[in-house]
Parts: C-alpha cells; sequence; structure tokens
C-alpha cells in the first residue's frame, strides 16, 4: 500500500466517522458500526485510525487548525480592521458550510477528547480566538472601533460558529452573504 493510498482511506474513514459521530454522537456510534459504514474489518479499521478517540482527535483538530492556518493567512494580508473581520468571518462560515459534520462533532464532542489530545484542542481553539482579538485589536487601534470586552470575541464566535445548526448553504443566501450580514450588525454595533 503506497502513502497515497494509506492517506486517501484514512480521509475517508473520518469523513465517514464524522458523518456517524454527527448524527449519533460519539458515543452513540460504536466501532462495529464504524467499521461497517467505511467498508473495513476491525483490524483495518485500527491500521487507518487506531481508536475511536483518535479519530475524534482528527475530526476536531484538523477543523481547528485549518482555521488557524485560514486566519493567519487572512491576518498576514494587511486589510483594514472592518475588511480582515469581514475576511475572517467569511471564511469561517464557508468553512462550517463544507464541512458540517465535522464542526457538528467539534462543538458537541470535543470534551469527550482526554489528556493531551483535549489539551491540544483546546489550545488551538483558544488559539484562533487570539486572532479574532487581534482583528478587533487593530480596529481599535485604527480607530474604527471602540475596545471591546475579551468576551466580545466568544459572542461573536458563537454568533458565527452555530450556524452549523441551521444554516443551509443551497438557501436564499451564500456562506459569504450570511457572515457580511452578522458583521454589518458587530461593526455597526461597535463602530466609533
Amino acid at each position: 500500500m503506497t502513502v497515497m493510498s494509506y492517506d486517501v482511506n484514512r480521509r475517508r474513514v473520518i469523513a465517514v466517522a464524522a458523518e456517524l459521530f454527527a448524527r449519533n454522537g460519539y458515543h452513540g456510534t460504536g466501532i462495529a458500526e464504524l467499521g461497517r459504514a467505511a467498508g473495513l474489518g476491525r483490524g483495518a479499521l485500527y491500521h487507518y485510525i487506531g481508536s475511536k478517540e483518535a479519530v475524534l482527535y482528527a475530526i476536531s483538530k484538523d477543523q481547528v487548525d485549518s482555521m488557524n492556518a485560514a486566519a493567519e493567512e487572512v491576518l498576514d494580508r494587511g486589510l483594514p480592521a472592518d475588511e480582515l473581520l469581514r475576511e475572517m468571518a467569511r471564511v469561517l462560515v464557508r468553512n462550517i458550510s463544507d464541512h458540517r459534520s465535522e464542526w457538528a462533532v467539534f462543538f458537541r464532542e470535543y470534551r469527550a477528547l482526554t489528556g493531551e489530545r483535549r489539551d491540544a484542542v483546546v489550545a488551538a481553539r483558544e488559539r484562533y480566538e487570539g486572532y479574532w482579538r487581534q482583528a478587533l485589536d487593530q480596529g481599535v487601534r485604527s480607530g474604527l472601533l471602540r475596545p471591546t470586552p475579551q468576551l466580545l470575541v466568544k459572542g461573536l464566535l458563537g454568533m458565527l460558529n452555530y450556524t452549523y445548526l441551521w444554516f443551509t448553504p443551497d438557501g436564499d443566501l451564500s456562506p459569504e452573504e450570511l457572515a457580511d450580514l452578522f458583521l454589518d450588525a458587530l461593526i455597526d454595533g461597535i463602530r466609533r
């Protein structure tokens, strides 16, 4: 087996697991059920994922790492603060729209992780929140926004994150249009 086919099969198993965990819950999905859905026996399944917790970790960490990389890229563009916030929101809502099952698993199930895995996911999530704080602080320094409490980041991200529960990408608005509506309300509310 080549490294490429291993990676493809592993990603497929993780995608199947994300669908099952999103639908049935992490604790409500058995390893046998995962193996059947992925078309793999127990031995092959463990070859690709190691353990059920390892696949939960991969689902959770991959999404947060992806958003951290995207936030770093957006921050590096040197955009004005309002465009920076807007672009970060667009990227987040698009990612949630494109990976609804993974985000459902992350938001509902990451607490089932233990030890270093949980610590790594929490640290990655806190890093992501820090990028949003940087963007808001840039808006304050530029004179566009008034100072806001630290908790505003959690409220803003809560507003955007929980779109996984109700947003449908084939509805009236694109993910980017929805993000813009949310950011209009936020920026207008804290504009100097």
